[in-house]
């Protein structure tokens, strides 16, 4: 089972993109939703978080005020709306599961990819200067 991310494409800066997350061969009503994003040459970063109710968000520090998470259970999808995109926010968007958000405070990531499944193929973000 995997989750498909798409809704990527090239946008100028300032501009906006909604990401979707859907799910085949099963219902997402039972898990955490996170966004991660991946540049070129750098790590896998978790962006956001959503519990499997929808009542919990949790964001990257970067993303913050400029990103929201949400989720449509009945139509099996989360999404990630970005606002005012920033050409540092060119990477390929990764959406997966997990039993609950953890938000790690501190130095550091905030949240660790290790602790997430059901990877798919992402969809790219480009934004131009």
């Amino acid at each position: 089972v995997q989750l498909q991310a798409s809704g990527g494409g090239l946008v100028q800066a300032g501009g906006s993109l909604r990401l979707s997350c859907t799910a085949s061969g099963f219902t997402l009503d039972y898990y955490a939703i996170g966004w991660f994003r991946q540049a070129p040459g750098k790590e896998r970063e978790g962006v956001s978080c959503i519990s499997s109710n929808g009542g919990s968000t949790y964001y990257e520090d970067s993303v913050k005020g400029r990103f929201t998470i949400s989720r449509d259970n009945a139509k099996n999808t989360v999404y990630l709306q970005m606002n005012s995109l920033k050409p540092e926010d060119t990477a390929v968007f990764y959406c997966a599961t997990t039993r609950r958000c953890h938000y790690y405070s501190g130095s550091g990531s905030r949240f660790r990819p290790a602790e997430f499944g059901s990877w798919g193929q992402g969809t790219l973000v480009t934004v131009s200067s």
